[in-house]
């Protein structure tokens, strides 16, 4: 699971005023979580496990790190990692394409039970449980539209919302997307279709075509992608200007 620390600088901004806010990391996993109160030991545990479960299945099935095409789920895979399977057969890419959005879910449901507002920010992608409003600020590298677009998250929501980027950190992507996002009540699936998502995005002409593609993905609720100037957006993305 080793991979070039980034810095996370669009954190800097992403504080919601009535929640508590902290830090986990371990090795190259960095969380930033915001609940009720801060719930450190829970998150690190959590985190831990979670990150457990990822380990032992690149352990003994070493593909699973490396495809960058869906694998058979094993019967016997733990949650995150057959969360990880799911969402990459959904989404035609692999499964590590769904690690952060998985890791972040695992975690937050873990927290729900000690907090009714639990936000889980694992690398750009979220996993939200929330009872009030909220706006996430679209992060999209060099573009001008970078930080001026929100996607408003409204009361109630309980699932993901995860961005791939060709320009921003250090995952793969096989467009030129400066973010494609998506939401979906699983954070794993919105991951794993966000790079799938990325992947169809090469030219600004392409964005609409994509975030359609995303939209017959069982399970997606919206999309929205972001090249140089251009936005394009379906589903149930409400945006607002920030």
């Amino acid at each position: 699971m080793k991979s070039e620390y980034q810095p996370r600088i669009y954190r800097a901004d992403s504080g919601a005023p009535d929640l508590q806010a902290w830090r986990v990391v371990i090795e190259e996993t960095d969380l930033h979580l915001q609940a009720e109160r801060v719930l450190l030991e829970p998150a690190r545990e959590a985190a831990r496990e979670a990150r457990s479960q990822v380990e032992r299945e690149i352990g003994r099935r070493p593909e699973f790190l490396t495809s960058l095409a869906p694998l058979p789920a094993p019967p016997d895979a733990p949650p995150v990692v057959a969360r990880m399977y799911a969402a990459a057969a959904l989404a035609g890419v692999g499964p590590m394409a769904a690690v952060a959005g998985a890791i972040a879910q695992y975690v937050g449901e873990a927290l729900e039970p000690l907090s009714q507002e639990v936000i889980v920010e694992n690398g750009g992608d979220l996993f939200l449980s929330t009872q009030q409003e909220r706006v996430v600020a679209v992060h999209a590298g060099r573009s001008p539209l970078s930080g001026r677009v929100g996607i408003v998250v409204p009361a109630g929501m309980r699932g993901g919302i995860c961005t791939s980027s060709a320009t921003v950190g250090p995952s793969f992507s096989a467009g030129r997307a400066d973010a494609a996002v998506v939401l979906a009540g699983d954070a794993a699936l919105a991951d794993a279709v966000a790079s799938g998502l990325g992947n169809r995005v090469l030219r600004p002409e392409d964005a609409e075509a994509a975030v359609e593609w995303a939209l017959t993905v069982t399970g997606v609720q919206g999309a929205l992608v972001v090249i140089g100037a251009t936005l394009g957006a379906g589903g149930q993305m409400v945006l607002r200007r920030l």
